[in-house]
């Protein structure tokens, strides 16, 4: 199973059984609003403040999830969940009643990669039969957490991205016959985790630049260990690179002899209209690639209209402690293979 240098091929791939995503207005009225399963209209979620709305989010999340796969919670052996705040509050208090065992991850804006990552392999090395990947993000806790308080009204550079209130949510086990009512096959065929990847990048309004890099490090590793190259897949999907980022990746992985161009999608590009929305470089935070994957692309593959697609979300491992001490932005991608097929 093992390929190459870090990746890791499946020889009896897990499967995708259902999924689910939720967002908030801003979201909603974007590109892939009609896509998302439910948008709320109030980003407070009935709650008393920021962070209780984002574990609220969590849990309706996987519980919807569970719900479209007709699985009950009881089912799911492990979850891996997390979230961009400090200690992962809001998965730890929005998980607590699912009563699953937890793993709590943190990848900053790559965690829903880490989460399929590791739920597949937990799936295939026979340590649990369904599995819960989740990850979300909020604006409002992300601003009070690593910028400036909302009230402050600050101003944002062209390079910054705006963080994703949303949550996306996958059930992924074994193909033994109960996988909803799904016609196509949705397969983790592999996985290429990523290794963190520094160079000295200090700009926290600009972390596409920060990010870009570790993507195309995991981009070519995986080529490399899977003996493919860009025409392997329909689409290479990054996170959050925004219009910054990718312009690095595009610019990079040419000077290595790959063109991106037709093939390159980025989450944080699709979920917003950059020129009615106001969000700049474009979308980011956990729950960004996470309710891209759980909205777009699984339905994407699901119809056929996708054949295989490298799932690459991208995290800029930065804190407010390391930022006030002037330590540089580690990037960090992890890609997970995802391919449709027909049942048999």
């Amino acid at each position: 199973m093992q390929r190459g240098k870090a990746s890791i091929g499946f020889e009896d791939p897990p499967l995708i059984i259902s999924y689910a995503s939720i967002a908030g207005k801003k979201e909603g009225e974007g590109p892939l609003g009609a896509c998302i399963d439910i948008i709320e209209q109030n980003d407070m979620f009935g709650m008393d403040n920021w962070e209780q709305a984002e574990s609220a989010m969590q849990k309706q999340a996987a519980d919807l999830a569970l719900e479209k796969g007709g699985i009950r919670r009881r089912e799911i052996r492990y979850l891996f969940a997390g979230d961009l705040l400090g200690q992962l509050i809001a998965t730890s208090f929005g998980t607590v009643d699912l009563e699953i065992p937890m793993f709590g991850l943190y990848g900053a804006c790559s965690t829903m990669g880490e989460a399929l990552a590791l739920a597949a392999m937990t799936v295939h090395a026979g340590y649990a039969d369904r599995t819960l990947a989740v990850a979300s993000s909020h604006f409002a806790t992300a601003e009070k957490q690593f910028r400036f308080p909302l009230s402050y009204g600050n101003q944002r550079p062209q390079s910054a991205t705006w963080t994703v209130t949303g949550c996306g949510a996958a059930v992924v086990g074994k193909a033994d016959g109960k996988i909803g009512n799904m016609k196509e096959t949705l397969r983790i065929i592999g996985v290429t985790p990523g290794r963190i990847v520094d160079m000295g990048a200090q700009d926290s309004m600009n972390m596409g630049a920060a990010m870009a890099p570790a993507a195309v490090h995991t981009i070519r590793q995986n080529f490399e260990d899977f003996g493919v190259d860009e025409t392997y897949y329909d689409r290479i999907i990054t996170g959050d690179l925004g219009e910054v980022g990718r312009k690095l990746l595009l610019d990079m992985m040419k000077q290595g002899g790959s063109d991106l161009t037709n093939i390159h999608m980025d989450c944080g590009i699709e979920i917003y209209d950059s020129e009615k929305q106001d969000t700049h470089a474009g979308g980011s935070g956990c729950g960004c690639s996470a309710v891209t994957l759980c909205a777009y692309i699984l339905p994407k593959l699901r119809s056929g209209e996708w054949k295989r697609v490298l799932f690459l979300p991208t995290g800029a491992l930065l804190s407010t402690v390391s930022f006030n001490e002037g330590r540089s932005i580690p990037g960090i991608a992890h890609g997970v293979m995802i391919e449709s097929g027909a049942m048999a």
